[in-house]
């Protein structure tokens, strides 16, 4: 599917999220700001994401795939919550990245490694691998379940709608893209989608 589908699907999770709590946690209440804030926001990485390119392609597989990758982080953010009440965050991403492991091992059977291992070594490969396993999976993981624990679910949630803003953020500053009027709309929309939701 096209990168655009997969980049505003993804970003549903905070809603898909919301709906769960809702349906599963009877304690979990939704006021009208968490609903209108939600789904301002969600118009914001709309905008964000399409940029005045809307391109209507549907690829079911794709799309589907992606809804479901939504779906999955959702239940995640569920069962993490249940959890945070019993054991620490570090814990949890210790056993969420052993049991990752194990379950992905069965596939080398299928797809043998066939990297070779000295390139592991070369300073561009090893730090991107080191950038990727440490700061962006454990260290990410860790600070999420810290902040499902503190502020609650659905509050946590809605904080992933700023994504498409940092990812504008950094493609101006380290990719020296511009900023278009659709792209600065939507991020406006996003902060105040989040602002909203946020509110008592």
């Amino acid at each position: 599917t096209l990168v655009s589908n997969v980049s505003f699907i993804v970003c549903t999770a905070p809603l898909l999220t919301t709906i769960l709590a809702l349906l599963i946690y009877k304690k979990e209440k939704a006021t009208r700001w968490l609903v209108g804030g939600s789904l301002i926001a969600l118009l914001g990485v709309a905008l964000v994401v399409y940029n005045g390119n809307f391109v209507l392609k549907i690829s079911p597989l794709g799309d589907f795939l992606s809804l479901f990758s939504a779906l999955l982080w959702a239940f995640y953010s569920l069962i993490i919550r249940k959890l945070s009440g019993r054991y620490s965050a570090v814990f949890i991403t210790r056993k969420v990245f052993f049991y990752g492991v194990i379950t992905i091992l069965p596939f080398f059977a299928v797809y043998p490694w066939q990297f070779d291992v000295s390139k592991l070594l070369e300073p561009a490969i090893l730090f991107n691998l080191l950038y990727l396993g440490v700061l962006a999976s454990l260290i990410c993981f860790v600070v999420w379940n810290v902040i499902l624990k503190r502020v609650g679910m659905i509050t946590a949630s809605n904080y992933l709608y700023l994504n498409p803003v940092f990812t504008l953020t950094g493609s101006i500053l380290l990719l020296g893209e511009h900023l278009t009027a659709v792209a600065l709309t939507g991020c406006v929309l996003i902060l105040s989608g989040v602002y909203l939701a946020g509110r008592k």
